[in-house]
C-alpha cells in the first residue's frame, strides 16, 4: 500500500520483475546471494545510482522486514501452542524486542530460530522450550523471510528515491511493461554511464602539452636552422 501511494508503482509487478532472483533466495534460504543483481536491476529500473548504493547494503542490515514478523508471529505461535497466551503488555515489548534482535540475523541462514529463542529467554524463559515445535518447519520460513526481505528492500529503494527525486518514472514503466528488459549479459553495466560518456565523447581533445625541457630544445633546434 505505501509503495503504491508514494511511487505509484504495484507489488506485483515489480516482483514480476524480480522474478529471476527468487531461486537464489530460496535455495540458500538467504537473501545475502541477490545483492549485486538487486544493486543492478534497481538502477536499471530507473533509481538513481547513488540511492541504491546507499539504501540496499544498508537496507540488508537493517530493513528485514520478513525477520522481524517472523519473530513476532513465531513467538505468538509459541505462547498459545503451550497454553500460555501473551499479554497485550508482553506482546508489545516482544514485538519491540524482536524488530531490533532481527537486525543482528542479517547475512546467517537460519538465525532467526537462535534470536527467537533468545528473545522468548529474556521475555518469558518458560516458552523457550516450546521453539522445537517450529524447528521443522523452519527452512521453509526462513525461504519466505528471504523473499520477503529482498522485496522489502526492493519497495524501500524505490521509496528513498521517489521521497528525494531520484526516479526516472518514465523509465520505471519502460522497465515493468517490459518494454525495457534487463540485459542479463552485461548485468545493465553500462546503464548509468551513458549520459557521461556521451558528453565525454562529444567534448575536444585536449591539445598535448610538451614538456618545459622538450620546448626548450625545440626552440634551440629552430634558431640553429635559422642561423
Amino acid at each position: 500500500t505505501l509503495l503504491k501511494l508514494v511511487s505509484g508503482v504495484n507489488i506485483f509487478r515489480l516482483m514480476k520483475y524480480l522474478a529471476r532472483e527468487h531461486p537464489l533466495l530460496v535455495s540458500p534460504s538467504s537473501s545475502e546471494t541477490a545483492p549485486p543483481r538487486l544493486i543492478a536491476k534497481m538502477d536499471h529500473l530507473g533509481v538513481d545510482r547513488p540511492v541504491v548504493g546507499v539504501v540496499v547494503p544498508t537496507g540488508y542490515s537493517f530493513n528485514l522486514g520478513g525477520t522481524a514478523i517472523y519473530l513476532a508471529m513465531a513467538a505468538l505461535f509459541v505462547s498459545s501452542a503451550l497454553g500460555t497466551p501473551l499479554s497485550p503488555g508482553e506482546q508489545f515489548s516482544l514485538l519491540v524486542f524482536m524488530i531490533i534482535a532481527s537486525k543482528g540475523a542479517a547475512g546467517v541462514t537460519g538465525a532467526g530460530l537462535a534470536t527467537l529463542a533468545g528473545g522468548l529467554q529474556a521475555h518469558r524463559p518458560d516458552l523457550v522450550e516450546g521453539v522445537g515445535l517450529i524447528v521443522g518447519i523452519d527452512r521453509f520460513m526462513s525461504e519466505a523471510r528471504a523473499l520477503t526481505n529482498f522485496t522489502g528492500n526492493a519497495v524501500a529503494t524505490l521509496l528513498v528515491g521517489t521521497w528525494t527525486n531520484e526516479v526516472d518514472n518514465r523509465q520505471v514503466e519502460e522497465v515493468l511493461s517490459g518494454r525495457d528488459p534487463f540485459d542479463e549479459t552485461t548485468m545493465n553495466e553500462d546503464h548509468a554511464y551513458t549520459e557521461p560518456a556521451q558528453a565525454a565523447s562529444s567534448e575536444p581533445a585536449p591539445a598535448q602539452e610538451q614538456l618545459p625541457g622538450v620546448e626548450a630544445a625545440a626552440r634551440r633546434d629552430a634558431a640553429g636552422r635559422d642561423r
